[in-house]
């Protein structure tokens, strides 16, 4: 990658790591990172048993090469139209601005890729959370949402207090002053379904 820096005022370098950043080989595998999710990729000796709340084999790309090459594009054109200000060479201005136009295109095309990622991992998780919620008869904690879900005490409390909307999902305090999140729907499923169903 640096090699192709030096030679290629930085482009080549943007555009080998946006091609090969996932092409990393494991340790542990043998393989590289983009057959992790492959069943059998994995030796016995690091293969993690899969749970219930476990993430989604796909999920949208996180557009990181798309950025990179934007970020790179929009740093070259404003090189380019720097150069073609000072010794007043209009061509040189109008590829940098063209350039930058491309620049500007594909990193937001990256950045929306990330937010649809973002966006994508987060209903996921709401999904774990409404399952476990079912598993619990209706009440959760948010340590409990952690530990089942493996996530950090303030994510699980981020995630809960998203579906918080005081109507399906509501959070109150217990005698014991300890915060929980109540499902009423999920807690009186069975009554609202009727005797014959019950």
């Amino acid at each position: 990658m640096v090699g192709l820096s030096l030679f290629t005022w930085g482009i080549g370098g943007v555009v080998y790591y946006a091609s090969r950043r996932k092409h990393v080989v494991c340790r542990g595998c043998g393989l590289g990172w983009e057959h992790a999710r492959e069943p059998g990729a994995q030796s016995s000796a690091f293969t993690v048993p899969v749970q219930a709340g476990s993430r989604p084999a796909a999920l949208p790309p996180n557009g990181i090469g798309r950025r990179v090459v934007g970020t790179g594009l929009a740093l070259l054109a404003t090189l380019l139209i720097t150069i073609g200000i000072v010794e007043f060479a209009p061509e040189a201005i109008a590829v940098g601005s063209v350039m930058g136009l491309a620049g500007s295109g594909t990193f937001w095309w990256g950045w929306k890729a990330l937010q649809d990622r973002r966006q994508a991992v987060l209903q996921d998780l709401n999904r774990q959370v409404l399952l476990l919620a079912t598993q619990k008869e209706g009440v959760l904690t948010v340590t409990e949402v952690a530990a089942a879900l493996n996530l950090s005490i303030p994510a699980a409390e981020k995630v809960l207090e998203g579906l918080d909307d005081g109507f399906r999902v509501r959070s109150d305090i217990s005698k014991e002053g300890v915060l929980y999140y109540e499902f009423p729907e999920v807690r009186h499923q069975n009554r609202l379904r009727g005797p014959e169903r019950a």
